[in-house]
């Protein structure tokens, strides 16, 4: 009985349409699954792959733009120290902020490629090793400019020690010059004024009363000085009368340690260095000498030689 009741189910199981279809909605399902699963894998593996490359680009750009903003300050450092000096390093300095502002408009403009990246990273390399050679240039010129400095100070105060020392000397110079001046003037060793009267007959007397005397006799002998040259000597002789006042012409004129000075009259004598006696007379044709004090000056070379004093009756 179970046998013939299994062979029934059995037959109308196989025969039965409903069941097969029921059995090809499952594998479709099963298919469409399968499809929409591989879709997903397929568009998150393709969105993975393009988010990473997005992120790398967008890290690669932010470095680029950081490196070249680097870049920039150490060119604004230069700038700063004052680099106008060298034409070169001026034309560099433009090249690189020219190719900066093209690497700028470069990072901003949309989507880069990785071929834009790669070429960006060499551009900014380049730069970089531009920029770093005229730092090395700048540092260059600042040593030199910083030695040249210090040899010009050098200089400078080894010209102030030798203007020093060349003034010192002129100065010891001019005082040793004045020292051997005065040392070589003349001075009068002794002087004797004397009154004469000139007599009808040729004779000279030697007369005290004013009213008297026709001419002055000045003698005097000069001291020996080894430092005084020998020669023909100019003799300028300043008479004061008994006024006080001088007896010069305003026209007769000579210079005693560069001042002038007016003179009563001169004579020239040859002055031998060995203690010769000179003498020298003198009247004066518009006056007869008064009674007083007569003051009697000697100079030559510059500078006073003696003084003496008569007093006529």
């Amino acid at each position: 009985m179970k046998t013939e009741e299994h062979k029934v189910n059995s037959q109308n199981s196989v025969d039965d349409p409903v069941g097969k279809r029921d059995n090809s909605k499952v594998y479709f399902f099963i298919i469409a699954i399968a499809a929409l699963l591989a879709t997903n894998i397929y568009f998150y593996v393709k969105f993975k792959s393009s988010g990473e490359k997005l992120y790398t680009v967008t890290l690669q750009k932010e470095n680029l733009q950081t490196e070249i903003d680097r870049i920039e300050a150490e060119l604004d450092n230069l700038k700063a120290q004052d680099f106008e000096s060298s034409e070169a390093l001026i034309n560099a300095e433009k090249t690189a902020r020219i190719k900066i502002e093209e690497l700028r408009t470069a990072l901003e403009k949309g989507e880069v490629t990785d071929v834009q990246v790669e070429r960006a990273k060499q551009d900014v390399a380049r730069l970089k090793d531009q920029v770093s050679k005229m730092k090395d240039e700048v540092t260059g010129l600042k040593i030199k400019n910083e030695l040249l400095a210090e040899s010009n100070l050098q200089l400078k105060e080894e010209s102030e020690i030798n203007k020093t020392r060349a003034n010192t000397l002129s100065t010891e110079k001019r005082q040793l010059t004045d020292k051997i001046s005065k040392a070589s003037n003349l001075k009068v060793s002794n002087i004797h004024i004397a009154g004469v009267e000139m007599k009808k007959s040729g004779d000279v007397e030697l007369e005290t009363k004013a009213k008297r005397i026709d001419k002055m006799h000045i003698n005097f002998t000069i001291a020996d000085n080894p430092l005084a040259e020998t020669g023909k000597k100019d003799i300028y002789v300043r008479i004061i009368n008994p006024k006080g006042n001088l007896i010069a012409d305003s026209e007769d004129l000579f210079y005693v340690h560069g001042e002038k000075l007016q003179y009563t009259f001169k004579q020239a004598i040859n002055f031998s260095n060995n203690g010769q006696e000179y003498q020298m007379a003198w009247s004066d044709q518009d006056h007869k000498f008064e009674k007083g004090a007569y003051t009697i000056l000697l100079y030559a070379d510059n500078s006073i030689m003696g003084r003496s004093s008569i007093v006529f009756k």
